[in-house]
């Protein structure tokens, strides 16, 4: 499952209440029956028959997590629906029979699993509904899975130095959730939070902005490119995700405002809207010189449907990114260990390609999602030419999880990387032209400097 920034899809699951003593119930003939580790990620899984449940798990914590059914009408093999938000899984052939990949669908890489003979250790016991023990488990949890405290610029062991002195048995849910807030907030990571189990109570954490945009000014600034830059008509696709339209007689203009939120269905239903959307784009763009991509005010969504997008900006296969996951779980005590990466790959089919010139509008209301497409383009030929800010700097998908009081939080734990190595965390992916983005004084004077650089330099181009 996949990461928004309001919206998380995540590899995380809801706490259950009862344990299902799956080894009672093996299948001896079913090869994937019984108990599986993943690699990294703190997760255990039990599958016996069409049943499966995942638990999260560190070194002083066992939770019992989401279940699932197998879905026999799929035509892929070995596919389960979790109940807790209809997300699909499926569980894929390893290098042996002891091992197997699991790929929660709209993810952009796999997650490894090995048989275990047994559940670990600490799975013996309830982790209980104190203030202490939420407290443990919250800090175990960043400690073991965050993958970038050092860069974040914090000392988790001193942070819990300086906090876990303020909590004891008596420590009133209030005052502990504040704890909590205060512990993480210094992040300022996008894709950390917190929230209780109604929702009452709520922190997410952004990196520090100059010039915040409010709902508002984000609706001016989007009144500002259609009334005074699209010329002619312009088509809205994908629940109003996706905008199309023209700049000029040479030039095109797409926006993209998520990688979800489409249909309202699960992943594969939103990737089959895109590419109905993208026949339409592609099929008016191919006619034209350049195409302008707008992921500004972009917030996130599915990694894989960026990938699909740049898949039409290309004739040619090439890396989008690689992926890597915090091994905390399996090495807790090295926070230097990952998981082996995986590459995904922009590769072109038979549908309409655009393969003329292409800038990128991009700022650090440029998201998660909208951040991986930007990496995703990074391979193009010819080269893509991004204008505007840096974006926002978090890429890894949010890895969720739930404290014994049932209140939900949240992390990255992966790392993604361009081919050569690089990753763009905290600092986000920088522009090649540098240009204000959505600036008070542009809102003021109803311009787009961004675009404005966009449409000056395809015409100092057009002229050489």
């Amino acid at each position: 499952m996949k990461k928004f920034n309001s919206l998380s899809l995540t590899i995380g699951f809801c706490v259950i209440s009862v344990t299902l003593p799956l080894c009672a119930q093996v299948n001896q003939n079913n090869g994937l029956d019984g108990l599986w580790l993943a690699d990294g990620y703190g997760m255990l899984v039990e599958i016996a028959g069409d049943a499966i449940r995942l638990f999260e798990v560190t070194s002083v914590s066992c939770i019992p997590a989401d279940k699932g059914k197998r879905l026999p009408e799929d035509p892929r093999a070995d596919v389960f629906l979790l109940d807790d938000d209809n997300g699909k899984l499926q569980i894929l052939p390893g290098a042996s029979a002891d091992e197997k990949q699991i790929l929660f669908l709209g993810a952009a890489s796999t997650v490894g699993l090995r048989r275990a003979q047994r559940r670990p250790d600490i799975c013996a016991q309830t982790t209980p509904d104190t203030p202490e023990a939420n407290f443990e488990v919250f800090w175990t949890t960043f400690n073991e899975q965050h993958a970038f405290l050092k860069e974040r610029g914090v000392d988790w062991l001193a942070t819990y130095k300086k906090h876990r002195p303020m909590v004891n048995a008596n420590t009133p849910p209030k005052e502990l959730f504040k704890i909590l807030v205060e512990m993480i907030k210094p992040m300022r990571d996008a894709h950390t939070f917190i929230r209780d189990e109604k929702g009452a109570q709520r922190y997410s954490g952004k990196r520090f902005d100059s010039h915040p945009l409010s709902r508002e000014e984000k609706t001016q600034a989007m009144t500002i490119i259609n009334t005074k830059y699209i010329r002619g008509e312009r088509q809205l696709y994908c629940n109003k995700r996706i905008l199309y339209g023209r700049l000029n007689d040479r030039t095109g203009y797409l926006g993209i405002i998520g990688f979800a939120g489409y249909v309202g269905g699960d992943y594969e239903a939103e990737s089959q809207a895109l590419a109905l959307a993208l026949d339409e784009i592609i099929s008016d763009s191919v006619k034209l010189k350049a195409l302008v991509i707008d992921v500004r005010l972009n917030g996130g969504g599915y990694d894989p449907l960026g990938v699909q997008v740049a898949s039409r900006l290309s004739d040619d296969k090439y890396v989008a990114f690689v992926k890597r996951a915090k091994r905390a779980r399996n090495d807790a005590n090295d926070p230097s260990r990952f998981t082996p990466p995986q590459a995904a790959w922009v590769v072109p089919g038979k549908s309409p390609r655009f393969t003329g010139r292409v800038i990128e509008l991009i700022g650090i209301e440029t998201v998660s999602a909208g951040e991986t497409f930007s990496m995703a383009l990074m391979g193009r030929k010819p080269a893509v030419t991004r204008i505007g800010e840096p974006t926002q700097g978090v890429f890894s998908d949010v890895l969720v999880r739930r404290l014994p009081n049932g209140w939900y939080f949240g992390m990255p734990n992966e790392v993604f990387l361009t081919e050569g190595g690089r990753h763009f965390e905290v600092t986000g992916v920088p522009p090649d032209i540098a240009v204000p983005v959505f600036s008070r004084e542009d809102l003021k004077m109803g311009r787009d400097s961004a675009l404005n650089k966009a449409l000056a330099l395809l015409a100092e181009e057009e002229k050489n």
